[in-house]
């Protein structure tokens, strides 16, 4: 079969000016893409701006053969978001393709956490993937096509301490993605999210050993696929690490009808209001949990 190309396709990667956001925007510009790489430049925590960040990896998809601009506009704006996505029209034309990727960490427990630490993380991956797709899946509806990707993470959709502020974000971006792939799905355009696992700066002293195996590289041809017009799936949100690549979806179980509709009946059924019976299906409680599954995973293929 051939490979999967985006000649002529424009690609927009936010938080591209390393780990997870470089690994993609370098695998699209492999691939034929141009490629908007936007980064602030700033620390994990968002503090600060550079505009080398974005540069270097320009510098790099040029080395390469491609094409791409920089862009250091904030996400966490709605300035910001208008002005990325019309630095990739002005450069290239058109888009039909965002990965909506930046992300930052205040991580701390919720009892400590203060408001600063809060807005700056809702600012960034949550408003930030609103503020950017809205004016991109406007593009897109009038050019009938599109390919919109968000990051979300296990730490929002299975729970992960001290990260309040991100996990609310994270889980706020899987309801997005839910929403968008029905309202874009008349008009060409797909919506899909990624939970990924991967050795960043974010990450770096979290993995332990398997910090090894789960490479930002290892991540990317996931997002190619979902960025492509031969995508297939909508709406669909991906657990990536490694190369190992699983669903996850939201569900219920088969629940009941309470003979007496009372606090005490619920007590009483609660066993079997809660029972699941999907054989083959991992149900993480956490992070650290959904981690175990991928590293067991990746060892008992190796």
């Amino acid at each position: 079969m051939p490979d999967l190309r985006f000649d002529g396709r424009v690609a927009i990667v936010t938080g591209a000016g390393g780990g997870l956001g470089r690994s993609h925007a370098l695998e699209l510009a492999r691939r034929g893409a141009h490629i908007l790489v936007n980064d602030l430049g700033g620390a994990v925590d968002g503090n600060g701006s550079s505009m080398s960040a974005a540069q270097r990896v320009v510098d790099e998809i040029t080395a390469l053969g491609g094409t791409a601009a920089p862009n250091h506009d904030t996400v966490a704006t709605w300035e910001g978001g208008q002005a990325i996505v019309q630095a990739a029209v002005d450069a290239f034309g058109r888009v039909d393709v965002l990965v909506n990727n930046a992300g930052i960490l205040r991580d701390k427990a919720f009892h400590k956490m203060d408001r600063v630490m809060i807005d700056a993380v809702i600012d960034v991956h949550l408003k930030g993937a609103l503020y950017v797709t809205q004016p991109a899946f406007r593009v897109m509806r009038e050019q009938g096509y599109g390919r919109i990707l968000s990051t979300s993470s296990a730490s929002g959709l299975f729970g992960n301490f001290g990260q309040a502020n991100y996990g609310a974000a994270k889980a706020g971006l899987a309801g997005l993605t839910r929403v968008l792939a029905l309202e874009g799905a008349g008009h060409g355009i797909m919506v899909n999210a990624i939970a990924p696992i991967a050795s960043t700066r974010m990450t770096e002293d979290l993995l332990g050993d398997l910090a090894a195996k789960v490479s930002p590289e290892s991540v990317s041809p996931l997002v190619a696929y979902l960025a492509h017009e031969q995508c297939s799936v909508n709406g669909h949100i991906y657990s990536v690490a490694g190369g190992r690549i699983a669903r996850i979806f939201v569900g219920e179980t088969r629940g009941v009808v309470l003979p007496e509709n009372t606090a005490e009946a619920v007590r009483a059924h609660l066993r079997f209001i809660d029972q699941v019976d999907v054989d083959g299906c991992h149900q993480p409680s956490s992070l650290d949990n959904e981690t175990s599954i991928i590293a067991r995973a990746l060892s008992e293929a190796s």
